[in-house]
């Protein structure tokens, strides 16, 4: 979305300020990785969005998001990749929820990642829908924002640093998914272990 009358521009991911602070930098190898968690407002049109689940809470144009961002030696990033695959699925888990992991196809990815999961958790009419996201952008994004690292101060750069970023949690989708999963017949929802603590210790919504 960007602003009328004004140089602005809402993210739709804080993925996108967390990869420009670093813009034109030069980061010490020894300080790598560098890994972020960015809890945002996203702001998106969803240009070209069709079908049953452009209505309701499933595709929206505003919702929060936690994203974990890693800028690391190039060497690193398909560790680091897995690694943000575990912590995502381990949420999942920690929710009780059911779902499944995609590793998307070269022709769906587009031209920023190198390679991407999508989470996608169970809807209540027997499909499966993306929940969140995990990507490694390689050099990609670092070679445009011109973001590079040297071995020792005083050094040339040697190269451009690795970035990657992912969906830790998408309220909206986790909610539905909470909701869909944890419905009774009744119409009360059960509250996952998890959350009951930070909600008076209640187990059902009524």
């Amino acid at each position: 979305y960007k602003i009328e009358n004004d140089d602005l521009y809402l993210i739709a991911t804080s993925e996108h300020p967390m990869a420009a602070s670093y813009m034109d930098e030069v980061i010490l190898q020894e300080e790598l990785p560098i890994k972020y968690v960015g809890v945002s407002p996203c702001f998106r049109k969803e240009v070209g969005a069709h079908g049953k689940y452009t209505k309701g809470m499933f595709r929206v144009h505003q919702f929060n998001k936690i994203e974990q961002f890693i800028f690391c030696h190039p060497d690193e990033s398909w560790k680091f990749h897995e690694e943000l695959q575990k912590n995502s699925e381990d949420l999942y888990k920690g929710l009780g929820l059911h779902y499944r992991v995609v590793n998307v196809c070269t022709g769906d990815i587009g031209i920023i990642a190198a390679k991407k999961y999508d989470i996608e958790v169970w809807m209540a009419d027997g499909t499966f829908r993306e929940a969140g996201s995990n990507s490694n952008c390689t050099d990609y994004q670092a070679r445009r924002l011109n973001i590079k690292y040297r071995k020792k101060e005083g050094q040339a750069p040697v190269g451009f640093v690795h970035t990657l970023n992912n969906t830790a949690l998408a309220t909206s989708r986790t909610l539905i998914a909470i909701l869909e999963q944890y419905q009774q017949k009744d119409g009360s929802v059960i509250i996952p272990e998890v959350l009951r603590p930070l909600m008076g210790n209640l187990e059902r919504l009524e």
